[in-house]
């Protein structure tokens, strides 16, 4: 099958054999590719399409670039075109003519020759892969302005319609109520002075009743409302009488069970002495919309996406260097007792960093393990302030301005203590290299946020906790604001970030039923504020990261039975290894229906050890309310580094069922078992 243009990789060599040795090369591997004879038959090839183009560096510096120059400016906003430039060795850096064009064609890997074919054949398939994904985003752009350009008719349409029915209304009154049926909206009318309610029969259909006629109240229209979104309701018809408007948009659950989305607007008319007498609007469901808005927002992470698939492919596969470089080392010479206990701590060190990496990932996805506690957070910043100030460094001056009279919040300890000391890294940062005097001040406040505060929040109005980090440092431009959450973008130089850390404190918020909101000017500094809705529950005790203190390992007593449960091979020899140091008996099952099984006999087992994410149709957590229910006495520790279900993985977190998580070494399984079969909470 003949490959397609965009697919191929264009040769420019016109010197020696090198676009023959090339070709060969590339043939060897499958790769289609085109020889060209110079700069100006180079271009109109890559002008029919390419995947990416090999050029040696005297190519380019013999031939007119007038035309390539032409071309790479034209390249629309999705495409930035892989090249290969194959470079002499040189003794010496290169002029100024050479780096500014290397530096004109952008997106470039440069390989100095002699090169070897193994590499040229990377670079080159690296290069075309780097493209398919442009291909794709060119994709996902087209089909987003073709769903931009529907939704933009369908809004065209409705407007048209809602204009012709407007000047029928003009006319009668039985016209108004053809109107707001076909637009999709129901009105009602409620006389203050009597009680009595009227409405259009489109208002019952909306909650699901058939027919007309129902009697309706403000008790009645809340007991359809859901319960987290009842506290906006009560609020938005309690200002009704201060305002003489009425302005709610809201969850409400119908006869039949399904949700829905509705919006009330409405308007209140007073008699000459300012009494109110009647309160009148319309009724919609807007679902559909906030479907089609939410379909919207996913296509705009579509780049983002594309970003953390190449990053996350970068930073693990340094990492995997160092600890598969280190195995590798260690056993060829295992004997060099020294040497791989060196290698060995490297190794460990970079599955911690990857670990690390993991979490950050987890959190902007919101699919990490939560133990979410009510607390007051300023009890948190007070136990790390020391980290804190160790991480701002002496020549940072960083200020807590804590409100004493904080509200308590719902959050995971260690997630707050991450996010916070994220961006008081970020604000060191900033502050390098300014003249004068650095400083970074953590405030908390309590706040009050209205409907307009929240419109493009995705959270409901009404009392929140307010967390910044503000700092004096060089601030973002204007045009970067908008993607600093994006993962894997930064605005640090190479080495000195990896984008996740913005990331990590967007999903731990939005996790947390909250958001973050970020204020920057250049050369006056940066502030991020974190937002959490207030909890009606009191402040238990805080647990921070730092609060657990080591604990020695715990082995087995007489025959203390483990039933563990693990789908992977591997992961299972490393456990049952563990356990048994430890001095347990494992009895090893591979999936729930296997422990299911013992559960049922008569062998003795003292904790069921269970992965959550499991195939064969029961996950840890139902296995272990199953195990509940056939031994009420089983202690139970579940262990997982990552839950499909967020919802799930909140109640696991919470709830009576203890989770180790993933990866974990012998002590911290030690320590988890010790406070399991102890009666404590791991």
């Amino acid at each position: 099958m003949r490959a397609s243009p965009e697919e191929r990789a264009l040769i420019l060599a016109p010197r020696g054999r090198d676009a023959a040795v090339v070709e060969q090369v590339l043939d060897r591997s499958g790769i289609a590719s085109a020889v060209c004879a110079d700069v100006t038959e180079w271009v109109a090839c890559l002008r029919a399409g390419a995947g990416t183009a090999i050029v040696t560096e005297e190519a380019l510096a013999d031939g007119d670039i007038a035309a390539l120059s032409a071309w790479l400016d034209a390249q629309p906003p999705w495409s930035d075109f892989p090249f290969v430039v194959l470079a002499t060795r040189q003794a010496g850096p290169r002029t100024q003519g050479a780096a500014d064009l290397l530096k004109r064609l952008g997106n470039v890997v440069l390989l100095e020759r002699p090169i070897n074919a193994e590499t040229l054949t990377s670079a080159v398939v690296s290069s075309l892969r780097a493209r398919r994904r442009q291909y794709q985003a060119r994709e996902h752009l087209l089909e987003r302005e073709r769903a931009q350009e529907q939704l933009r008719l369908a809004n065209e349409e409705l407007e048209r319609r809602v204009a012709e029915r407007t000047r029928e209304v003009e006319a009668a009154h039985e016209t108004l109520a053809f109107a707001l049926d076909a637009a999709g909206m129901s009105s009602w009318d409620i006389d203050t002075m009597t009680g009595v309610h009227r409405h259009s029969p489109r208002f019952d259909a909306v909650f699901g009743y058939e027919g007309a006629g129902r009697a309706w109240d403000r008790e009645t229209f809340l007991n359809h409302v859901l319960e987290e979104d009842r506290g906006i309701a009560d609020e938005a018809f309690a200002s009704v009488v201060e305002t003489g408007k009425l302005d709610l948009e809201c969850r409400i659950r119908r006869v039949d069970g399904a949700v829905r989305w509705i919006a009330m607007r409405g308007q209140v008319k007073r008699d000459e002495a300012g009494q109110p007498l009647r309160i009148a609007g319309i009724l919609m469901d807007r679902t559909d919309q906030h479907v089609t808005e939410e379909a919207l927002r996913q296509a705009q992470k579509m780049e983002a996406i594309g970003q953390l698939t190449g990053g996350v492919a970068h930073d693990f596969n340094n990492l995997l260097t160092v600890i598969v470089g280190g195995l590798d080392m260690m056993l060829r010479r295992p004997e060099q007792t020294d040497r791989v206990k060196r290698l060995a701590e490297a190794a460990m060190g970079a599955a911690r960093r990857g670990e690390q990496l993991t979490q950050q990932l987890l959190a902007f996805s919101r699919r990490q393990m939560l133990r979410p506690q009510t607390l007051n957070p300023n009890r948190l910043l007070l136990d790390f302030r020391p980290l804190a100030e160790r991480a701002a460094t002496g020549a940072v001056e960083l200020t807590f301005d804590l409100d004493p009279a904080l509200d308590p919040i719902r959050i995971d300890p260690a997630q707050f203590e991450a996010a916070v000391l994220n961006l008081i890294v970020n604000a060191r940062d900033a502050l390098e290299g300014r003249d004068g005097h650095a400083r970074i001040a953590v405030t908390s406040r309590n706040v009050r946020l209205g409907t307009a505060a929240v419109a493009d929040k995705g959270v409901p109005p009404g009392p929140y906790v307010s967390i910044s980090v503000t700092d004096t440092g060089s601030g973002i431009p204007a045009d970067k604001l908008q993607r600093v959450f994006e993962p894997f973008f930064t605005t640090k130089e190479v080495g000195k970030g990896t984008g996740l850390g913005l990331s990590q404190v967007y999903g731990f918020t939005r996790s947390a039923k909250g958001f973050t909101q970020i204020e920057s000017e250049l050369d006056r500094g940066t502030t991020v504020s974190l937002y959490f809705p207030r909890s009606t529950d009191p402040a238990g005790e805080e647990i921070g990261t730092g609060s657990i203190g080591a604990i020695p390992l715990r082995r087995a007593g007489e025959g203390e039975t483990v039933l563990l449960v693990e789908d992977d091979e591997q992961v299972l020899g490393m456990a049952v290894e563990s356990l048994e140091e430890l001095s347990y008996r494992v009895i090893v099952t591979r999936n729930a229906a296997e422990a299911l099984e013992h559960l049922h006999g008569v062998e003795r087992i003292d904790i069921l050890f269970s992965d959550v994410v499991m195939p064969g149709g029961m996950n840890g957590s139902q296995l272990a309310l199953e195990a509940r229910r056939v031994r009420p006495d089983i202690k139970i520790l579940l262990t997982s580094g990552y839950v499909a279900n967020l919802d799930e993985g909140q109640v696991i977190g919470q709830g009576e069922l203890p989770v180790l998580n993933k990866p974990y070494r012998r002590d911290e399984l030690a320590r988890s078992l010790r406070l399991v079969l102890g009666g404590e909470r791991a």
